[in-house]
């Protein structure tokens, strides 16, 4: 039975397991991610979560021996470089800094590499919402945009992912909703993440996670109220802008934030069609994949790896 090891890496949550190539789940499991000591100690974490990954195993009976490693982190990264984080403050660190296993590794951005793995399992729709596969890949326009301790999207354009010149397309989180407003990680101000991110939505409500925020929503609570449209608004003027310049058929909203359902999206899809007054909106959804879209991903990167001269 043919895997790689696959880690998923978040800004509060490590997502590792053993994937085969059919987007089967073999094994998983969860660690947090120790961004508040520093990047030195995120490395040191995820080396340590693929050297245990790696450990041959028995599963279902079957000896299990992982054969390549993919890893998704975010920020600037190429498949032998995490150029930037500024979720974790890292620069310029090479593929093999993250694994001290002899294994074939990449590196991938972990928006992107989710939005593959939902081109390649969940079915991302064409533009009549139905899925169109032609030579493997998907007949339409897509923005999926996971939206968790930071935001990025992974653009699909007629049926392929786009990465830009430099492979760095789909920052969509540092996009400004409001020039001078809230501080952003990145170093701008009025960025997208720093209203609408889980974790700015989290923070600026002084709770852990912004799951309590929308429960403090439901309950009516005017702060959370508060933040939680500002949030709504400042994604719906960032997705318009998109719309605009890109004319998607489909937003799929994955990530943290895609798990408060209707309280999300009904507001937002009001919202974005408000901001288009001479079009209609695109479809708005959540991914079909949840939160195993990342961890799918960084399977999909280590066969890659593995294909590779």
């Amino acid at each position: 039975m043919r895997c790689v090891v696959a880690v998923d890496v978040g800004g509060t949550t490590m997502k590792g397991g053993l994937i085969t190539q059919d987007g089967t789940i073999l094994y998983a499991e969860r660690r947090p991610t120790p961004r508040v000591e520093g990047p030195a100690a995120v490395i040191a974490a995820i080396s340590a979560f693929v050297t245990d990954l790696a450990r041959p195993r028995t599963l279902h009976g079957v000896q299990v021996r992982p054969e390549a490693v993919g890893l998704a982190v975010p920020g600037l990264v190429t498949p032998e470089r995490a150029v930037y984080s500024a979720a974790f403050g890292w620069k310029d660190v090479p593929a093999e800094a993250f694994t001290r296993v002899a294994l074939p590794v990449a590196l991938g951005h972990d928006v992107r590499a989710a939005g593959e793995a939902e081109l390649a399992y969940g079915g991302a729709a064409g533009e009549d919402g139905v899925r169109a596969r032609s030579g493997g890949k998907v007949a339409g326009h897509v923005l999926f945009m996971p939206v968790g301790t930071g935001i990025a999207g992974a653009l699909v354009l007629a049926g392929s992912l786009y990465g830009g010149a430099g492979g760095w397309a789909g920052q969509i989180g540092h996009i400004p909703v409001w020039p001078d407003g809230l501080p952003c990680l990145c170093g701008q101000r009025g960025c997208l993440a720093a209203y609408a991110s889980a974790s700015a939505i989290a923070s600026r409500c002084g709770e852990t996670s912004a799951a309590d925020v929308a429960s403090r929503v439901r309950a009516g609570d005017p702060r959370a109220v508060t933040v939680w449209g500002e949030a709504v608004e400042a994604l719906a003027l960032a997705l318009a802008t998109y719309t605009l310049l890109l004319d998607p058929a489909l937003i799929v909203i994955g990530g943290g934030l895609a798990q408060a359902g209707d309280l999300l999206l009904d507001p937002l899809r009001e919202r974005l069609a408000a901001r288009l007054a001479f079009r209609p909106a695109p479809t708005v959804r959540v991914s079909e994949l949840g939160p195993d879209a990342g961890l799918l991903g960084a399977g999909l990167l280590g066969f890659r790896a593995l294909a590779r001269p």
